[in-house]
């Protein structure tokens, strides 16, 4: 059986009080409108439509970023007239479709392809399936209209009577349709109800008349939108849970899961340990065997296999290689890149620099726009100067360099392989292939300074 899939996201998201579409805001690293697309996806939909309105240029530009620009088809909702307008716009784009519809929503990310599989197994020789709920409070959603036990009709929620109101099952909004029925049922929708829109809901009374209606019961936590950023918070919570479960099972340790946040596209290897309050946004990688203790935050970073990331480090658009240990306090800006056996302690800043296999910058220490080669030891303090106002400039040090503390390389310049730059110096020029670099003034002792000072204080103090 074909499946295609349309998907509703043109709405305002008023509730949201955001200048942002309301699909456009992330939850677990992704935003909201992806999860209905890779839920399509997952079920093998042979085409997907996204009905787009309120920011459509915004929303276009965030799904072809993520998709590129031919998975997905997006229609235009220039006008919100209800769902069933919604779908009426998609319809040109499946007009030659056979097979079934699947009609989801684009703020629904907690909805699972376990759940759709069912329903789309119940519409198999039928016109028509859709999910239903039981919420806390069914206010605010159409209500299952049932006869004998066999579904009617659904009822809008401000179209209900007193006593359809009290109907605890409701519609959940998600459909599998026949295309030929959906194209033919589009066309008969009217406006003459409570909100003067077109209600999708209408074409179930029409497939209910025929007999051709299955009705699959879905958690409500599945199936509830998004409507405010209280919504949002209650769903990404829930969407923490499953992620952080889902690593647990597969070998990952976490000290404290409530406190580690773990978005949705991160990877990470067996038996590796999280500390309380880990962070590790976007596309992170993380090896086996790793431990990133407390207060780590990683965003879009590689870490090899058995990695220590201490306390309290901070990373970004970073590759760190196997065995690396960095940290605690270490701050990796975009662009840098640890081989394997690094070490960069404490208070340690790297900006678009790699370092070699087995070099070392254990304390106190900036380096920008720098290429540090294998074995080379940095000491504490030391400086890359790389900007002089108007641009930036590169630092080059060589194979088994020592670079004294208190260094400072003012680039573009280059420290060649085995050279030693004493502690305290300013290197302002090319240090050839093991040489030894010095800038310091001569070193001056004052016998007796200390004693001939005291004794002036002593008696400026008397005649005061």
């Amino acid at each position: 059986m074909s499946l295609s899939t349309i998907i509703l996201a043109a709405g305002r998201g008023t509730r949201m009080c955001s200048d942002t579409a309301k699909v456009l805001h992330r939850l677990c690293g992704r935003p909201l409108v992806e999860y209905p697309i890779r839920l399509a996806q997952a079920l093998g939909s042979e085409r997907i439509v996204l009905v787009v309105g309120h920011q459509a240029e915004a929303v276009r530009a965030a799904v072809h970023a993520r998709f590129g620009p031919d998975a997905v088809q997006l229609a235009l909702q220039a006008e919100q007239r209800g769902t069933g307008h919604a779908v009426l716009q998609a319809l040109p784009l499946v007009a030659d479709v056979s097979g079934k519809v699947l009609i989801l929503y684009g703020d629904t990310p907690l909805l699972r392809a376990d759940t759709l599989q069912p329903l789309i197994q119940a519409a198999r020789g039928r016109l028509l399936a859709l999910l239903s709920t039981r919420p806390p409070d069914p206010r605010g959603y159409g209500r299952l209209l049932r006869q004998g036990g066999r579904l009617v009709r659904v009822v809008e929620d401000r179209d209900c009577s007193e006593a359809e109101r009290l109907i605890p099952e409701v519609n959940a909004g998600m459909y599998v349709i026949e295309a030929g029925f959906l194209r033919e049922a589009l066309t008969t929708l009217r406006s003459d109800n409570a909100q003067g829109e077109l209600y999708l809901t209408d074409i179930v009374a029409q497939a209910a008349a025929r007999d051709e209606v299955a009705v699959v019961e879905a958690p409500f936590e599945e199936v509830q939108g998004i409507n405010d950023r209280l919504d949002l918070a209650h769903a990404e919570a829930a969407m923490r849970r499953r992620i952080n479960e889902a690593h647990l099972r597969a070998g990952v340790t976490m000290r404290d899961p409530a406190t580690t946040f773990i978005d949705e596209d991160v990877i990470i290897g067996r038996d590796t340990e999280l500390g309380p309050g880990v962070i590790l946004r976007g596309r992170c990688r993380i090896g086996v065997g790793c431990r990133i203790e407390a207060g780590c935050v990683l965003t879009d970073v590689t870490v090899g296999d058995q990695c220590h990331l201490k306390p309290y480090t901070v990373a970004q658009d970073s590759v760190i290689g196997p065995r690396v240990q960095l940290g605690p306090f270490a701050h990796l800006r975009p662009g840098s890149e640890l081989a394997e056996d690094v070490h960069i302690g404490n208070f340690v800043e790297l900006k678009k620099t790699r370092m070699g296999r087995g070099a070392k910058a254990n304390h106190l220490t900036y380096l920008g726009d720098a290429e540090v080669g294998q074995r080379v030891n940095v000491g504490c303090g030391t400086i890359t100067c790389n900007y002089d106002g108007y641009a930036k400039h590169r630092t080059i040090i060589e194979d088994g360099a020592f670079i004294g503390s208190d260094t400072q390389l003012v680039a573009p310049v280059r420290v060649g392989a085995g050279a030693v730059v004493g502690a305290g110096t300013t290197v302002v020029q090319d240090v050839p292939p093991g040489a030894l670099a010095l800038s310091r003034a001569p070193q001056i002792n004052r016998e007796g300074y200390a004693e001939r000072r005291h004794k002036r204080r002593e008696q400026a103090r008397g005649d005061n």
